[in-house]
């Protein structure tokens, strides 16, 4: 696999992860663009790095939601912080 498609790879797994957590990552990146732009960069990155993509990817196919990110997620920290976060002004329903 070559780095490209390594990375977008770990960008679909990334938001993925998110949304089944409900985190809105769409919405962070709006509401504060060079803040949530590193930090989605991070999460790719460390997405990348990881070796349990396969084992993310099944789950993420067969669920919609879940509760928590899996203990191998190395993102598991800041998803769930995220997930847990208000949304940001303007974006509440």
């Amino acid at each position: 696999m070559g780095i490209f498609s390594g990375f977008f790879q770990s960008t679909d797994l990334v938001e993925g992860m998110a949304r089944r957590l409900g985190a809105d990552l769409s919405s962070d990146i709006a509401a504060r663009p060079d803040s949530a732009a590193l930090r989605l960069r991070s999460l790719v990155i460390r997405c990348a790095a990881c070796r349990e993509q396969e084992k993310c990817h099944a789950l993420q196919a067969g669920c919609s939601r879940l509760h928590a990110a899996p203990g191998y997620c190395m993102n598991k920290d800041e998803l769930e912080r995220l997930a847990r976060s208000p949304a940001p002004a303007g974006e509440r329903a």
